[in-house]
């Protein structure tokens, strides 16, 4: 599973809201909505966040690994 804990933690740490992700850096609102809910991104919105906020993607999303989860 993939947790955005990261993210919210990194925009905190550098007071970047999301209104400055979209207005500023050209996120989608979408976008932002889908990571709120947990779902996937892409990689180039990866590399879009990671610009923006200047950190890596480990400041971004973790991976949790489930008990139950197959490989």
């Amino acid at each position: 599973m993939i947790s955005y804990a990261p993210l919210f933690k990194t925009m905190k740490d550098k007071s970047i809201t999301t209104y400055t992700l979209i207005h500023v850096h050209g996120l989608n609102s979408r976008t932002i909505h889908n990571i709120k809910h947990g779902k996937g991104i892409s990689t180039f919105t990866l590399e879009k966040l990671c610009v923006a906020l200047d950190c890596t993607p480990n400041d971004v999303i973790e991976f949790i690994k489930e008990d139950n989860q197959k490989i």
